[in-house]
């Protein structure tokens, strides 16, 4: 799996479990909804780490919290170029 999946997969996972919307995450974390959705809808190749950060203290989850999860425990994640 790509890590870019990943994240979007665990942005909408965090979000499901607290019921917000994407907007309502963008909001919260002070990003665009423009940058959230970038994400989301996967054309954001490289997720910035201060963008990660701001939606993890959105999430009140830090970014350990994140990653802490089984979609990045194997091996076959890889990363864009």
């Amino acid at each position: 799996m790509k890590l870019e999946v990943a994240i979007t997969k665990r942005i909408f996972d965090l979000c499901a479990e607290r019921n917000i919307t994407i907007n309502k995450l963008a909001t919260l974390s002070g990003l665009q909804v423009g940058t959230i959705r970038t994400i989301t809808y996967g054309k954001s190749k490289n997720v910035g780490t201060r963008t990660l950060l701001d939606i993890c203290e959105a999430l009140d989850i830090t970014i350990f919290d994140f990653f802490n999860d089984d979609l990045f425990k194997s091996r076959d994640i890889e990363g864009s170029y």
